[in-house]
Parts: C-alpha cells; sequence; structure tokens
C-alpha cells in the first residue's frame, strides 16, 4: 500500500516503477489515488497497481491483482470505508462479496485491504469476511493498531498496519506546523516531516492446505 509516495499526496507512474523495479510485488492504493495529476492515464500502464474495488467502475485502472510466487496464488484487493471519507464508493460490504466470488476459484489465499477512517467499521468488515478470506488489513490512518489477531473462522485481522514513513511527525507532517494549526487555527502548509523513518508491516503466517492464517503479528523497523 503505498497510497502518498509522492511526498505525501497519491503516487505517480515514475515512483511507482521505481518501487516495483526495487521488489515491491504490488501496490494498492486509497482515497489519494487521483491526486497526482496525469495518474489517472499511467494507472492503466502499469501492472501490479490497483485502485479500491468500490470506486465507480467508470474509473481507470484495476480493481485487484492476482500475485503468484512459488506456484502460490494470492489475490488481493483494497476497499475503501464510507465512514468520515470523501470519495464516492460503493459499500465495501457489498463490493467484498463481489470480489471475493469473483476471486475465489482464481486463487489459493485472498488479502483485503480495508482503507477507512472508523475502527468500527473497518472491525465489523473483518468480522463479515472471518472465514472467506486469509485476511482484512486496515489502513489510512497511519497509526499502527495493536489489535492484530486471527478471527475464529481463520482470517487474520488488525485495525492499522501503521504507516512507512517518518514517525516524528503527525500523521507523517510537520510536528511545529499541525501543532500551530490547531492551537491557533491559523492556515500552513504541512510539509513532509523527514525524521526517525520507519517501515510498518504485518507477517502473516498462512496454512498450507487451508489458507487460513495461523498467525499475524505486527513489525515495525526503524532505520
Amino acid at each position: 500500500m503505498e497510497k502518498n509516495a509522492a511526498a505525501g499526496n497519491g503516487i505517480t507512474g515514475a515512483i511507482a516503477r521505481s518501487l516495483l523495479n526495487a521488489g515491491v510485488d504490488a501496490i494498492t492504493l486509497g482515497d489519494h489515488v487521483w491526486d497526482q495529476r496525469g495518474w489517472e492515464s499511467e494507472i492503466t500502464q502499469i501492472e501490479r497497481v490497483c485502485r479500491p474495488a468500490n470506486l465507480p467502475r467508470s474509473n481507470p485502472g484495476w480493481d485487484h491483482l492476482i500475485i503468484e510466487a512459488r506456484g502460490f496464488r494470492l489475490g488481493l484487493f483494497t476497499v475503501l470505508g464510507r465512514t468520515y471519507m470523501n470519495l464516492k464508493a460503493d459499500c465495501p460490504f457489498l463490493t467484498a462479496d463481489r470480489m471475493i466470488d469473483q476471486l475465489r476459484a482464481q486463487c489459493d489465499a485472498i488479502l483485503v485491504e480495508v482503507h477507512g477512517e472508523a475502527t468500527s467499521e473497518k472491525q465489523a468488515l473483518g468480522w463479515y469476511l472471518d472465514g472467506r478470506v486469509t485476511a482484512v488489513l486496515g489502513t489510512h490512518t497511519h497509526v499502527p493498531t495493536a489489535d492484530a489477531r486471527v478471527l475464529p473462522k481463520g482470517t487474520a485481522f488488525i485495525c492499522d498496519v501503521g504507516m512507512t514513513g517518518p514517525y516524528e511527525s503527525v500523521l507523517g507532517r510537520d510536528v511545529a506546523a499541525v501543532v500551530g494549526r490547531f492551537v491557533d487555527g491559523l492556515p500552513r502548509k504541512f510539509e513532509v516531516a523527514t525524521e526517525d523513518n520507519r517501515l510498518s508491516a504485518v507477517l502473516i503466517e498462512i496454512g498450507a492446505s487451508t489458507a487460513n492464517a495461523q498467525k499475524i503479528e505486527l513489525l515495525t523497523v526503524g532505520r
């Protein structure tokens, strides 16, 4: 998930290609998908990049990916939450149903990213999909949560994986500018912070025969 790789606002074709060339297997996108001018044309030219599946079907780009390695096929897609989010999006629950029906016969496991603001909406989707997909991973709020677990029917879940970026910040932005805005309300430019860079991720162990998750562990790596 690389929603803000372009200096904190969306992604460009050049950045997407550099990430894929560096070894990234797939790039999913969230509510900042169309922030960069021209990306709506570039997205269709780059494989292994997909936009949220519950955006209007007229939006360009793939709504899912299938990644294969060592004979194992992983299907993945993103749904946007609709609580406190601004993009026009279809119901994430019904979209997930549609995508699972589409991918089930093509994949050995399915990973769902839920890109949303409300923890309640993300938790509800995790329970809704428990036993039907291998993992439901929340993103968007930039802050890793402490609720990683395997749900009763075998689906790994976490409300938010956290961001990869500068943790000496407020959600990746310069601390002084954000604090100042909260204190006096005056407009400021929120520059991207630069210190204490970390990679946030989860490690998921999958059963060989069932594709159920056996274990999920939050991982944060600093410099």
